[in-house]
């Protein structure tokens, strides 16, 4: 009853005409983002941060949640017609999708992909209501050796799960731990590798990072190797809507993969690639036409996109009931938050329950408004695609040098921007995750401070995190997360 009250509150919240208005910008924005090839949300969102400031806190975090799960809708529209899937959550939609298309059904796959979007997203939201205060009871008995053990399990499990290898990972996780020492010690007061510069003092700020990672770094891979990109545009033929027999082969789809793509979503080991490979391989060996799957199953278009969508609502639950980012679009959103003195958590929902119910409540309204974005107006999203790389990325990098400079008005925010986009294109050329980077320096200061104090309170017993029933068992998490991909492979070979 408690959770329903909150959530009408939530509404009245949402409803308000300029919270409205902030709703429908970042669908519509999160649709053209995840429609244009290579442009994500996580990018999108760390190039408004700096320039939204000002905006009051519900609007604006209600306007990032709308580009996020906006951009799981328009993401499918370049992965059908251009066979160019935008993130790695899209590659199993791929594999149904552009066969529909060169068939000439792009019209239902379009179509089941953003009615599917819109179940998924809706039934996830339901989901996310009722689970979030649940965790939030629990986390509200969390002490420091608990909340240190969260982190540690956090960083090595996505670390792991994002990108090609676990050493490749956990690398870019430490890079990112090691620009979270940079600034003034909280405990000490002393200076840490700042190298005399008074603008580090404060440390690495986040926006400039996740800028240059993203946006510069991007822009960078694009211009350097955007000769071996060759992208054809399928044409959009025939009727955009579904006959009967679509919606009976898709209906049951979209609603096995919303409960497979929520829980990977929820856990800190999650991300969207896991359930949509998952969703796919189970709905070939449901299918009564498994012999349609290669050639355009519209199965293996419907379940994948509604478990990738299931997947984006359930990464807001441990963001907003433990402050823990499972991707790299939450991991900007945890920013975001941060960017307005506000630390997602348990105490959140109770010192924040109209920002943290009005968010929750708009993603209701912005489901609704995003299916009837979608449908009528897939022809113009199309032509979105033809927006020329050059004049696209142009303006990225002209938007994200103006961003850095805003926040500071300072020249070593630029000098750090570019050489964040040199890391970043060095990261997207070997192949190693962006994500990991971020959270550790979102993460690692509160993971330090966490690990002082249950030091502090045991005298220096290091014990404290294994004599802890939850500690201990987090942390055993953690390590078979490491650990366990390296065994596996040795017994295979042996």
């Amino acid at each position: 009853m408690e959770t329903l009250t909150a959530l009408l509150t939530g509404f009245s919240v949402a409803l308000k005409p300029i919270n409205l208005l902030w709703g429908f910008i970042g669908v519509t924005m999160g649709t053209f983002v995840g429609v244009l090839p290579g442009v994500g949300p996580a990018l999108t969102v760390a190039m408004l941060l700096p320039l939204t400031i000002k905006l009051d806190p519900t609007g604006a975090l209600i306007m990032f949640a709308g580009i996020y799960y906006g951009a799981m809708f328009g993401g499918s529209t370049t992965t059908i017609l251009l066979n160019a899937p935008g993130e790695s959550a899209s590659i199993a939609t791929a594999l149904e999708g552009s066969r529909m298309a060169k068939a000439g059904r792009a019209g239902p796959a379009l179509a089941t992909s953003a009615i599917g979007s819109f179940v998924a997203g809706t039934i996830a939201t339901v989901l996310l209501t009722l689970v979030a205060p649940l965790i939030v009871e629990a986390a509200l008995a969390f002490g420091p050796a608990e909340y240190f053990a969260l982190m540690v399990f956090a960083f090595t499990t996505v670390s792991a799960v994002l990108g090609a290898s676990t050493v490749r990972g956990l690398a870019a996780l430490f890079i990112g731990l090691f620009l979270g020492l940079v600034g003034i010690d909280s405990q000490t007061g002393q200076a840490r590798f700042t190298f005399g510069v008074p603008e580090l003092l404060d440390g690495i700020d986040v926006v400039v990072l996740a800028v240059g990672l993203f946006a510069v770094g991007e822009t960078l891979y694009v211009a350097a190797y955007t000769s071996r990109m060759s992208d054809k545009l399928e044409a959009l033929k025939g009727s955009i809507w579904m006959s009967i027999e679509d919606w009976k082969r898709s209906v049951p789809p979209w609603l096995r993969a919303t409960f497979i793509g929520f829980p990977f979503g929820s856990i800190p080991a999650g991300g969207a690639e896991i359930p949509t490979f998952l969703s796919y391989a189970l709905e070939k060996k449901l299918s009564r036409h498994a012999e349609e799957f290669g050639k355009g199953a519209i199965e293996g278009v419907a379940g994948p996109e509604a478990a990738n969508n299931a997947a984006a609502t359930g990464a807001l639950v441990p963001l907003l009931s433990l402050g823990i980012p499972t991707s790299a679009t939450a991991a900007i959103l945890l920013s975001a938050f941060q960017n307005y003195g506000l630390q997602p958590g348990p105490l959140l929902f109770q010192t924040q329950p109209e920002l943290v119910w009005g968010l929750i409540a708009s993603m209701y309204i912005g489901n609704v408004i995003l299916l009837i974005l979608n449908l009528p107006l897939i022809g113009i999203w199309v032509k979105v695609l033809a927006i020329p790389r050059e004049l696209l990325y142009g303006g990225i990098l002209v938007f994200a040098t103006l961003g850095a400079y805003s926040l500071h008005q300072s020249w070593v925010d630029l000098l750090t921007l570019y050489v964040f986009g040199l890391l970043g294109f060095a990261m997207r050329r070997w192949d190693i995750p962006v994500a990991p980077a971020i959270i550790g320096l979102i993460l690692g200061p509160l993971a330090e401070t966490q690990f002082r104090r249950a030091l502090a309170i045991s005298e220096g017993d290091p014990s404290v995190f294994f004599t802890h029933p939850i500690s201990a068992t987090l942390l055993a998490l953690a390590a078979a997360a490491v650990i366990g991909p390296w065994l596996w492979r040795r017994l295979k070979r042996g």
